[in-house]
């Protein structure tokens, strides 16, 4: 089937509750640029990014509509010659930032629509037939929470079937987050996995600090402890502490993930859709981590993340968020800390009219 066009629009979305975390600024919407692509046959793909609190979409939207153009006419089974048509498009503006963000978003509409054209969930089509992945549960447990708090919130997630969950770290004192931690353990026992994400907040000391004193509460994982550049620091974190690292939001493509592993900065690898480059490198990047013996995880896009990680062999976890739930028609499933595998043709949903029409901006 051919592209015929793609349609871009830009929603506003209220979060469920605000996001805190160590930068103490509450997150209370996110803006999104929705991809709808279109083809002759009737088989189309749909794609976005967001961005936190509804800033800064007019780049995002006028980079994917540039990019967009050159995908008319193109045939949607051929979803990684068109990948690498828009890389080499690119190189004017660099291999990061808003022009791999703008692919990830057309790539993403490309697979959806190839796999629809086929009439095959995405899964199917990339060889996978697991029908449920492990989940833990983001949407809370923020850093404005006191120790109480976050252990009636934990224990809540708990009692809904969540068998494991990631809090918010990364405050100006270890103590403090020592003391959140180790309530959050309390409140949901040592079966439930449990991780900590500092959002780039510290330093190398503090980190090693940190994550020295977390050892006894039996971390999966501790997150992004400091800037995302300062990957020679990460290592020495990671090499000085006895909880996993996880970093890779803040990766762009196979190349900055490789440079993550060469430099053994991380015990766990996170693909952010939008940054990694669309589900054609999330693809790589999972058999580059596999080929190393390292776990994945995907960062936020549970909806459009889900049927590629049930994919690999080398998930741990896939995260859930519900920020964008209002934009499906289809619910994400969650039993007994699983989600469940979409069955239907693509990645497994698709935008809601209705949501466009009352979330649409400008």
């Amino acid at each position: 089937m051919k592209i015929t066009r793609i349609d871009t629009t830009v929603v506003e979305l209220t979060l469920p509750k605000p996001a805190v975390n160590s930068a103490r600024v509450a997150i209370k919407t996110v803006g999104c640029v929705l991809v709808q692509l279109r083809t002759d046959g009737g088989a189309d793909g749909e794609g976005f990014l967001y961005t936190m609190r509804g800033k800064h979409m007019a780049p995002l939207k006028a980079m994917i509509d540039s990019l967009g153009e050159l995908l008319v006419g193109e045939d949607v089974s051929q979803p990684e010659r068109l990948w690498e048509k828009l890389w080499r498009e690119i190189y004017f503006f660099g291999f990061t930032g808003v022009a791999v963000m703008a692919i990830s978003a057309l790539d993403t509409a490309v697979w959806d629509a190839h796999a629809r054209s086929l009439d095959q969930p995405l899964g199917v089509l990339w060889g996978g037939n697991a029908s449920k992945v492990p989940v833990y549960a983001s949407q809370g447990l923020w850093t404005d929470l006191e120790p109480d708090a976050l252990a009636r919130e934990a224990a809540d997630y708990k009692a809904a079937g969540w068998r494991a969950m990631k809090m918010r770290t990364g405050r100006p004192n270890v103590a403090d987050d020592v003391q959140a931690v180790k309530a959050v353990r309390e409140a949901i026992g040592d079966g439930v996995a449990l991780m900590a994400d500092c959002s780039r907040a510290l330093t190398v000391p503090h980190a090693i600090r940190l994550g020295r004193a977390l050892e006894p509460y039996n971390l999966t994982w501790l997150e992004e402890p400091l800037p995302a550049h300062d990957i020679d620091g990460i290592a020495q974190v990671a090499a000085a502490v006895p909880v996993p690292i996880a970093i890779g939001e803040n990766d762009y493509t196979r190349y900055g993930f490789r440079r993550v592993i060469e430099a053994r900065a991380a015990h766990v690898l996170m693909m952010d859709l939008a940054r990694v480059g669309g589900l054609s490198e999330m693809r790589k990047v999972a058999a580059l981590a596999r080929a190393h013996d390292l776990p994945v995880s995907n960062h936020i896009f549970t909806e459009h993340s889900l049927a590629a990680c049930a994919t690999f062999s080398n998930l741990n976890f896939v995260e859930y968020i519900d920020w964008f739930e209002e934009l499906f028609t289809e619910p994400v499933r969650m039993q007994d800390g699983f989600l469940q595998v979409p069955t239907t043709p693509g990645h497994g949903f698709r935008f809601d009219p209705r949501t466009i029409e009352k979330r649409r901006v400008g």
